[in-house]
């Protein structure tokens, strides 16, 4: 019997050839081993957390920063400089570009990552398909019939270029934003149009694979709960499923990885309905989801991609799974607003012990317009999927969150949900319960402990009175609602006014305690500029004094968020008639397109802005002057709708 014998190279520095979390995530990894670390950054990222933590970072120059990150060149030409000899893609942006691996390996460097031939075939979804028997629709062959349809980017993943087409007339615009959407994101346009499975599980299995013929199946992933295609909950195992479909399931992920002579981590991707398997897509990097993997196998995978590309070979079997994990996505963005993305400073995020925290920021950064929002990954593991649903959802409950508006309530919600917990949700979830779940649940005590809070930094300069006073007032925004606040400075501290039971115990800036009943609760309390934290509320202080309403004219399109212009509409001028919810300005921000439509039937009275223009959020975009006089109203931010966005 022979041994075949590979060369063993030694890695001992990385660059990453990525930004944000997984950046930070492959260098935690990599300080683990005693390997160095190369950052590269744009200029929006040049404060960014990844740059700062990497042993040495390289600025990359580019056009746009959504751009900067799609430079195979320059990044090559950073890694020769910085001394690295190997370079990790992470997810998204060139992770899964064949012509960058190439790259990377013609300039002497170790690939991180499957061959370049690999990922020429499973990279794109069109010819994956093909290598498994498996043949999509042609466009222009879809009939009635057909429908509902799902228009697709045959490069990258994460939701980014697919639109669910479900009338003919709305195939053709579909087909446009998918491919300007995965051109903007991959750098290809190319799109297939596949048929859409209503309400399937979303099940995939994580693969390793060695140079030495060994493919271990690391078991299935659920990532059911998505928005516009979008993960936002995932967990390992798949629950519920028989075991006959896992071992299906496993078996073909581990036969498309042999097909193509793979190696490294890659995940093979399905849709999960009436008991059968449906191929979606092999994915052939890291993903976002595999730190739940990695806590019921007990394995670094970052390490095991290190260690496949030096030449190691992996154990005959995989190590055994134990327990279950769920991982949950926390978003800067407005679930109840159509999702919008959220800006500014993020300026606390921290979780309770006893669950892992991936994210790519720090406690003060700011999160931009550029990239995709997601703030962290939350994961807990347990021994039973009750137990760690219960851990994930009490974790999230009492996490610091203080900056934009999040996801987290959600989040909450959606773990505690009936449907989750009894592990029969598919990734028709939202569509069916966000209106429910995204109901206003605000604590009624938060105004008064944010006031009391408030009151106690003012106390220290003189705030009771021997004589009795009117009360002082505070007014603040909460669930769309204002509340006013009313208490009095006394001889034994703060009491509220108008409020029956309720006994102030303590009330500092940062901690405030009320008794009700004989039941004490506390409230932490945070407050930067008008934004207030309690507990996990937050609500915006008001002026004491009612500012004048904003004079705006009627059927103004408010920009909803900061970003840039990438479109008008074609032969939109004005004095054009516009139909209700007929788009007349797309926006980009954060991968993210919105498209800006006209709230009624109307005339275009003004049109603010042009393509390529930057705008804050709030900024006026037109007007639509209601056909009707009668129901003209004030102004108010635009309606838009969003297509779906990166991580994968």
């Amino acid at each position: 019997m022979t041994t075949s014998i590979t060369s063993i190279t030694s890695i001992t520095s990385v660059l990453v050839a990525n930004r944000g979390e997984i950046a930070c995530r492959v260098f935690r990894t990599c300080r683990a081993s005693g390997i160095r670390t190369v950052a590269v950054y744009s200029d929006a990222d040049e404060n960014a957390l990844h740059a700062r933590v990497a042993d040495t970072a390289v600025r990359l120059p580019g056009a746009t920063p959504a751009e900067t990150y799609l430079r195979a060149d320059l990044i090559v030409k950073a890694a020769v400089a910085a001394g690295a000899d190997a370079v990790h893609p992470g997810y998204g942006f060139l992770s899964e570009n064949a012509g960058f691996a190439r790259a990377v390996q013609d300039a002497g460097l170790v690939w991180i990552g499957p061959p370049p031939e690999a990922i020429e075939v499973m990279a794109s979804k069109t010819r994956a398909k093909a290598l498994l028997g498996l043949a999509p629709l042609h466009a222009d062959e879809v009939t009635e019939s057909d429908l509902p349809v799902l228009v697709k980017a045959a490069a990258g993943g994460g939701g980014r270029g697919m639109r669910v087409v479900r009338r003919l007339a709305e195939l053709k615009p579909a087909l446009e934003g998918a491919r300007a959407e995965a051109a903007s994101a991959f750098g290809d346009g190319e799109v297939f149009v596949e048929p859409y499975v209503e309400n399937g599980r979303h099940v995939e299995v994580q693969i390793l694979a060695d140079t030495h013929g060994t493919v271990w199946a690391l078991g299935t992933r659920d990532c059911s709960l998505q928005r516009r295609h979008q993960k936002v909950v995932e967990e390992a195992p798949a629950p519920g499923l028989p075991g006959e479909l896992v071992d299906e399931l496993c078996a073909t992920a581990v036969r498309a990885a042999r097909a193509v002579d793979y190696t490294g981590a890659g995940t093979v991707e399905f849709l999960v309905a009436d008991g059968r398997a449906h191929f979606l897509e092999m994915n052939t990097r890291l993903q976002v989801e595999h730190p739940v993997t990695e806590a019921v196998f007990g394995l670094d995978l970052v390490a095991e991609q290190i260690r496949v590309a030096e030449g190691h070979a992996l154990a005959a079997e995989p190590p055994r799974a134990r327990g279950h994990a769920v991982e949950a996505r926390l978003y800067a963005e407005d679930p109840a607003a159509d999702w919008t993305p959220g800006t500014g400073t993020l300026h606390r995020l921290a979780v309770p012990d006893g669950v892992r925290l991936d994210t790519g920021f720090g406690d003060g950064d700011t999160i931009g317009v550029h990239y995709d929002p997601m703030l962290a990954k939350v994961v807990a593991h347990a021994p039973t999927r009750a137990e760690a649903v219960r851990t994930l959802a009490g974790a999230l409950e009492k996490a610091t969150v203080h900056g934009p508006v999040t996801n987290r309530d959600l989040l909450v919600s959606s773990l505690r949900h009936e449907e989750f917990t009894s592990a029969r949700m598919d990734t028709g979830f939202y569509d069916r319960h966000l209106t429910t779940l995204t109901a206003p649940a605000p604590d009624p005590y938060a105004p008064l402990a944010a006031a009391l809070a408030e009151a106690h930094g003012r106390s220290r300069f003189g705030g009771w009175r021997n004589l009795p006073s009117q009360p002082q007032t505070r007014r603040y925004l909460l669930a769309g609602e204002e509340h006013e606040v009313r208490y009095h400075h006394t001889r034994t501290g703060l009491t509220a006014d108008g409020v029956h039971g309720v006994h102030v115990v303590h009330a500092d800036a940062a901690l405030v305690v009320l008794e009700t009943d004989g039941v004490r609760r506390r409230f932490r309390v945070a407050r930067y500029g008008d934004r207030v934290h309690v507990n996990g509320t937050t609500l915006t202080a008001l002026p004491r004094f009612p500012e004048p309403e904003d004079q705006r004219a009627p059927g103004s399109l408010l920009a909803p968020m900061p970003g840039t212009v990438v479109k008008i509409a074609d032969g939109l001028v004005t004095g054009s008639s516009v139909e209700a919810g007929e788009p007349i300005v797309w926006l980009e921000a954060m991968k993210m397109q919105h498209v800006i439509s006209a709230p009624t039937a109307g005339t275009l009275t003004a049109l603010q802005v042009t393509e390529g223009q930057q705008v804050e959020m709030g900024t006026l975009l037109a007007i639509v002057q209601e056909s009707d006089p009668e129901a003209r109203g004030t102004a108010r931010p635009a309606t838009h709708g969003a297509a779906p966005k990166e991580p994968q």
